[in-house]
């Protein structure tokens, strides 16, 4: 027998009822690191799918590079002066990938020392990023992401979009060393035309104890609406995974990780170049 017209919302208020009682309750779930899968299901991913799906209409490819379980280190370009890119990649996986796997972030200490934002970073996956939580991820079989390019990545200005900045001393490299993990690059276009940054105030970021102090054409003229991104064309690709398990040997010489780090940061400049032969018009269908 067919559903009747009002059992779906019935269904849905049930459901949206029971969750309310669990979380009001306390009967859910956290890992180790205060990842609360349920509410990443339930909040977080439907909010972040309306921006990759409606607003930035997001294309992904190469999805068949990720392990369908077991570990990886998941390597993307930053870009886009606020860390939107991140999250949009998270859930994207998350939707894209056959079994539906979640993506560990590697996020910044002053990330998870703000208020609020570090709550949502926990809840969502996200920790630190140092080799001691990316090894136990990376150990326990976790899709792992990170950005090796940090705050000189989404800081940039406009005027040096899409040029990889230096990816610091390799420390990601070395966690995937030392687990046996594949290193998947992962190349990222539309997140540089969302917040155009023209300028950085750099007195004030001083002043606010930020990393910079951005001017894009909209903020902070437009003042809150100044933060609603551009809807800029989205094109995700995850390239061929880059194996390491016969270099474990290796993970603290210097030489086999810059050059392991090099090659991972040329195969995501060179994808990105590609991508933007294929996404002319960064506002395009």
């Amino acid at each position: 027998m067919a559903d009747q017209p009002g059992d779906h919302w019935d269904r849905k208020v049930a459901n949206g009822l029971a969750f309310l009682r669990r979380r009001l309750s306390g009967d859910y779930e956290v890992d180790e690191f205060g990842f609360d899968s349920e509410l990443t299901d339930a909040i977080f991913h439907p909010l972040l799918r309306l921006l990759y799906r409606d607003w930035f209409r997001t294309e992904v490819s190469g999805i068949e590079h990720l392990p369908v379980d077991g570990p990886a280190l998941v390597v993307g370009n930053h870009s886009g002066t606020v860390a939107l890119d991140a999250l949009i990649l998270s859930a994207a996986l998350h939707d894209k990938h056959p079994a539906h796997r979640y993506l560990r972030l590697l996020g910044a200490d002053l990330v998870f020392r703000m208020p609020v934002v570090s709550e949502i970073a926990r809840k969502t996956g996200g920790t630190v990023a140092c080799n001691p939580d990316a090894e136990r991820l990376l150990g326990g079989g976790d899709l792992v992401g990170v950005f090796p390019e940090g705050f000189k990545g989404i800081g940039k200005l406009y005027a040096e979009r899409y040029k990889l900045q230096r990816f610091g001393r390799g420390g990601f490299v070395s966690a995937a060393l030392r687990t046996g993990t594949p290193i998947v690059p992962v190349a990222i276009v539309g997140g540089e035309e969302i917040y155009p940054m023209l300028a950085d105030i750099k007195p004030l970021a001083r002043l606010l104890k930020l990393p910079y102090f951005p001017v894009t054409p909209t903020f902070p003229w437009l003042g809150p609406l100044g933060m609603v991104p551009l809807p800029s064309k989205w094109l995700i690709e995850f390239c061929p995974p880059i194996p390491t398990a016969h270099l474990t040997d290796s993970a603290d010489d210097p030489l086999v990780v810059f050059n392991l780090a090099d090659q991972v940061r040329e195969t995501i400049q060179q994808t990105l170049h590609t991508l933007l032969e294929r996404r002319p018009d960064p506002f395009g269908p």
